[in-house]
């Protein structure tokens, strides 16, 4: 886009960005997303932490403009973009075009920034009387296709599904679904460590209680989506609309609907503690049950409503071993609360209501800071307790089928031994047939104390510093909040400890490694 006005344009990670080259740079475009709760990126995180320390350079020759990507239903929406903004500012820079700020439907804000910062760029190159093309530097962005296919996240392919295997034994507390989907004629193609993303749809019974509550006709007809097209308000609901999720935003929009006056106290300035404890874990349901009925028709209601977000999955599969199919790892996400049982919007309608031969439409994600080392004599260490195992299934696949040479290690933990060991046939016959070289396992439930993959690394730092000090590339998948952190500081510790360093240079250490790409995430 910005080459064909004839702009040279360099793309960078911000992993990979030189900070020191930063003061040469006179046109920056950020892209950037937030995780969690305002946490940056792993693959920007150490960017982050230098343009908001003392380092940072001033940058009055500056020029820039921010592209964030968030999720409105998280508090912190949008942050990371918002604080690299506010400190680019700080550090003297010019904003040459406003930050734009995108939720999970973010194609058309995405394009019309895009379109913004090109005509601004223009304007300044026109009105220098000069064809130099400045630099553009992006310090991360959203990746590339990972191929050319007519399908895409915004024209996904309807894949059949082949297989939906509960891999769980009888009597386990958890519910993980091995789902095996057809890519044939697709054209897709993907890579180990690659994402898929599916669209969901939502459980008919919740939305049928939304009727019943609401009292609106389940086939009158309403306009969805930004083209305003006509659909039956319950199809609508089913399949186009999130209504698992309450935000703050959302609430304000629907509150001159309601008709309960103790609304007004519960959004009134001031009160944002309270409002942030409602809306947390609640839903649409909850809310017109608490503070409805609601005035005003349906479409009232739906045209404040987003589309349901996709679901990204790390891919469970090789498309070397299986090149028309993709494997995905799902564990069924169910609780109560607030009274009533609650369900994972994707995760249950794979448990429960996903057939062999229905279709799901999906896309490929690409992945690129989720790989096998190109050399594959490099040692890998792999930590995936739970659903987390799902990228390494893919990557002893990938490293079977290739013949790689380089020892790799596998922690894996979860409740039960008997019941819940994950594709356990397939991890003893690759140990069998020397593919993976070492496995540790950590079953939480089956002892008196808890013992999870963090405590396994502990008994093995000796020789897990070793393979690290030898190269070896170390991975973790899962759970961001408890499991990622702990696994985080546990390796901090061994590095320590073994390495003869200082906590201070241990995390230095690890920052180094997050740079060579040596400490790769996937986390959620």
């Amino acid at each position: 886009m910005f080459e064909e006005k004839g702009f040279q344009v360099t793309l960078s990670s911000m992993n990979d960005f030189k900070t020191n080259q930063l003061k040469k740079v006179q046109q920056l475009l950020v892209v950037v997303s937030t995780h969690g709760e305002g946490e940056p990126p792993d693959n920007a995180i150490s960017f982050h932490e230098f343009m908001h320390s003392k380092r940072a350079p001033r940058l009055e020759g500056m020029k820039f403009s921010v592209l964030s990507l968030g999720d409105s239903s998280y508090e912190q929406y949008c942050q990371t973009g918002k604080e690299f903004d506010a400190r680019l500012e700080a550090l003297g820079a010019t904003r040459f075009h406003d930050r734009v700020d995108c939720d999970v439907d973010f194609e058309e804000p995405t394009k019309a920034w895009l379109e913004g910062v090109l005509k601004r760029l223009t304007e300044e190159q026109e009105g220098a009387g000069t064809a130099a093309a400045p630099a553009v530097e992006s310090p991360s962005a959203p990746s590339a296709p990972a191929a050319e296919s007519a399908y895409s996240r915004t024209n996904p392919f309807e894949a059949e599904v082949l297989a939906n295997i509960n891999l769980n034994g009888r009597g386990s507390n958890k519910e993980t679904r091995h789902l095996e989907l057809s890519l044939e004629g697709s054209g897709l193609t993907y890579k180990a460590g690659d994402a898929l993303g599916i669209y969901p749809h939502n459980d008919p019974e919740l939305v049928d209680l939304l009727l019943a509550e609401t009292k609106w006709d389940p086939q009158a007809e309403v306009a969805v989506g930004k083209q305003g097209d006509k659909r039956p308000l319950r199809e609508a609901l089913i399949e186009h609309l999130e209504i698992t999720v309450l935000t703050k935003a959302l609430l304000e929009k629907l509150a001159p609907l309601a008709t309960n006056p103790d609304l007004a106290q519960l959004t009134a300035a001031g009160n944002e503690a309270a409002l942030k404890a409602y809306v947390k874990g609640r839903d649409l349901l909850d809310f017109v049950r608490d503070y409805g009925p609601l005035e005003g028709s349906a479409q009232d209601v739906v045209s404040h409503l987003r589309k349901i977000p996709v679901r990204l999955y790390s891919i469970a599969s090789s498309q070397t071993a299986n090149p028309d199919e993709v494997h995905l790892t799902i564990g069924a996400v169910r609780y109560d609360a607030f009274g009533r049982a609650r369900k994972g919007v994707c995760s249950t309608q794979t448990a429960e209501r996903l057939e062999v031969g229905d279709k799901v439409s999906v896309y490929v994600q690409p992945n690129n800071h989720f790989k096998l080392p190109e050399d594959s004599n490099t040692p890998i260490i792999m930590v995936g307790p739970g659903t987390g195992i799902a990228p390494f299934r893919s990557f002893m696949q990938e490293r079977e089928e290739t013949g790689a040479s380089g020892p790799s290690w596998l922690f894996f933990g979860d409740q039960h031994f008997v019941t819940d060991f994950l594709y356990q046939t397939e991890w003893q016959r690759w140990i069998k047939d020397g593919v993976l070289t070492r496995m540790d396992v950590a079953f939480s439930r089956d002892t008196d104390e808890k013992v999870y993959v963090q405590h396994r690394m502990r008994q093995h730092a000796k020789e897990l510093y070793e393979w690290l000090d030898q190269g070896a590339v170390f991975y973790v998948c899962g759970d961001m909040k408890n499991m990622a952190k702990d696994v985080h500081q546990t390796l901090a510790e061994i590095i320590s400890a073994e390495g003869g360093k200082s906590l201070e240079e241990a995390e230095a250490y690890l920052a180094e490694m997050k740079k060579s790409h040596r400490y790769q995430r996937d986390v959620y």
